[in-house]
């Protein structure tokens, strides 16, 4: 799992004299807002501007107004760098990872297959479950989708089925299995950091993921009967051909396939299980399609542009390799940067103080722990950040409510994890984006589980079924007072 170096700042851990007020805390929040629907919105610049004006912004807030130190300001940058790194490596890897598997022939022969046996009808159901039984079986969403996930964007456009639909099959399933793994890392931050169990984590979401995921399968299967029309004559053929007329697609292909998924089962962590998929992608490369060893290696730098006589199949399987992921990296490394500064001048605590204090129920606790794990993924850009500042700004009021810590970890799970990959800044935007070729504007209406999970969590809190009273005697004064 993700471990965590330092603790992000609670409000009573900030001094009166170095703790923002509420208008300094919301000057640079107003900034990242207009900055980025201006910049990204409206001018339809790359993130990376905008991002920079909000970085530039935070810390003349924080040097000129607040009156803290250059030191105090890169610490902040450098604590959300530290906790981001895997992420970060993870991008790096995944990059490289696709382009070996690309000339493997792995992800060509998963397409190859996957034409011959799925249909345009089932295709987006089907796709979500078997994301989710993935992504479950190994704890990470983010190899599901950069291994399985590039492979059915690419089944899916031979079907007819349009990529952005497909891209919000493949989240929506990859999250929903993440959020139940017991080896996901944020899994087991979220059970960490509000110091509940983790398997009584787990148990405390089932119901909520369950409605969430079963809802939004029926809506992919209601929108593969309107977009799954008749695929168009001789497409399905004419890809495979071109599949197997440029790659030996025989069954050793699937060798780094067998080995990333088999260490990731066996309890790998997803970073090296991943380079160990690279290096099987390598070989295979070698070894099955004939390729020189510089040749090979020369892919997981520099990518692949196949030339297979069909250009949807050129396009599909054009992968940059490791030096394609700058323009991804970078835009991370802003976002990371910004959320840290936004972190560490304390900004982040004042805001979800100012949030609890507002809080009168139980339900409003639980409601509002799942609207502060969303705004802080907004302007923090990382779901690990999402999961930490709420999980501990709020658990002692779970204990004043004498609420179940699970209620906690469920909710800031629920709506840190699967939310973060529908903000065009955040990390997990920024991978889910570059991986599926897809923007995050693109798949943005058909990623249904991203708004389930909170909704299903707001409408479990409304009934009661999301608040989980501790079997004491101050629990029943409490229920009385939430009435």
């Amino acid at each position: 799992m993700a471990s965590l170096d330092f603790e992000p700042l609670t409000y009573g851990e900030l001094s009166p004299e170095r703790r923002p007020t509420l208008a300094q805390a919301l000057v640079p929040v107003l900034g990242v807002i207009v900055f980025l629907g201006i910049g990204s919105g409206y001018l339809k610049l790359a993130p990376h501007g905008p991002l920079l004006w909000s970085i530039v912004l935070t810390g003349l807030v924080g040097y000129y107004w607040m009156d803290l130190s250059w030191d105090d300001l890169y610490d902040g940058m450098a604590n959300s760098l530290l906790m981001g790194l895997q992420a970060l490596l993870i991008l790096f890897t995944i990059y490289a990872l696709i382009a070996t598997w690309v000339s493997a022939g792995t992800i060509p022969g998963l397409m190859y297959y996957g034409l011959s046996v799925l249909t345009p009808t089932v295709f987006l159901p089907v796709t979500a479950i078997l994301a989710a039984v993935v992504a479950f079986s190994i704890g990470s969403s983010w190899t599901t989708a950069g291994t399985l996930g590039v492979a059915f964007i690419g089944i899916g456009s031979g079907l007819g089925i349009p990529e952005p639909m497909t891209a919000g099959a493949i989240l929506s399933g990859a999250y929903a299995g993440d959020k139940q793994s017991p080896l996901s890392d944020t899994t087991n931050l979220a059970a960490a950091v509000t110091n509940t169990d983790l398997y009584d984590h787990i148990r405390a979401m089932r119901t909520g993921t369950a409605i969430a995921l079963g809802i939004a399968l029926v809506l992919y299967a209601l929108l593969g009967l309107r977009a799954g029309g008749a695929i168009p004559q001789g497409r399905v053929a004419e890809i495979q051909g071109a599949l197997a007329g440029t790659y030996n697609l025989s069954p050793l292909v699937f060798l780094p396939l067998v080995v990333t998924f088999g260490l990731a089962l066996y309890g790998y962590p997803a970073l090296p299980s991943l380079v160990a998929g690279v290096f099987a992608g390598v070989f295979t490369t070698i070894v099955v399609q004939g390729a020189g060893f510089t040749a090979a290696w020369d892919v997981f730098l520099n990518g692949t542009a196949p030339e297979t006589g069909t250009q949807l199949v050129n396009d599909l399987l054009a992968a940059g390799g490791l030096s394609g992921s700058a323009w991804t990296i970078t835009v991370v490394v802003a976002a990371l940067s910004l959320g840290g500064l936004l972190e560490g001048l304390g900004i982040l605590a004042v805001l979800a103080h100012h949030l609890a204090e507002g809080i009168r129920s139980r339900t409003g606790l639980v409601v509002s722990s799942g609207v502060s794990a969303i705004l802080v993924n907004l302007f923090s850009a990382q779901q690990y950040m999402a999961i930490v500042i709420p999980g501990m700004t709020l658990r002692n009021l779970y204990d004043e409510y004498d609420l179940e810590s699970s209620d906690l970890s469920r909710a800031v799970e629920a709506s840190g994890t699967p939310t973060g990959a529908l903000i065009p800044w955040h990390a997990g935007g920024v991978y889910m984006a570059s991986v599926f070729g897809v923007s995050t504007m693109a798949y943005f209406p058909y990623y249904f589980f991203a708004f389930l999970s909170p909704l299903v969590l707001f409408a479990m809190a409304l009934t009661g079924r999301a608040t989980t009273p501790k079997d004491t005697p101050e629990s029943s004064a409490a229920a009385s007072a939430d009435d």
